[in-house]
């Protein structure tokens, strides 16, 4: 077994944390792990972007053209990560900042008002 996950979105949204939480978790589970981040040289409102992979078998490289998985936080980032998802993966996207549904018909597509519901527990800060 091997899931390739790609987070995507602005710097600030707690991507590379989101990321950082699967690989620990998989590490946790006694997987074998990779983490690969990437981001702007912004701090906050910079592209970000991080690539976990959790398999049962030691992983060949990190670098990962076609993500079984896509979470995507922000527009930019679906415009570009959509069609790089494996076909039968999944995409999950927040549909807070992101109007248009993907069209795909070949992934299972999940849409997620992730900033509603973070301010429905009281915190706005945890929409990753």
């Amino acid at each position: 077994m091997q899931t390739e996950v790609v987070f995507a979105g602005f710097g600030g949204q707690g991507i590379l944390f989101a990321g950082q939480i699967l690989a620990r978790a998989g590490i946790i589970a006694d997987y074998n792990v990779t983490w690969l981040p990437s981001y702007g040289p912004e701090m906050r409102g910079g592209t970000a972007n991080v690539t976990v992979i959790v398999s049962d078998e030691e992983i060949g490289a990190p670098v990962v053209e076609q993500p079984k998985v896509g979470v995507i936080f922000n527009l930019p980032s679906m415009e570009k990560y959509n069609s790089l998802i494996k076909s039968g993966g999944t995409l999950v996207y927040n549909s807070s900042l992101i109007d248009s549904r993907p069209q795909r018909d070949d992934i299972t597509i999940i849409a997620v008002p992730a900033n509603e519901l973070a301010l429905e527990i009281g915190n706005d800060q945890v929409s990753n």
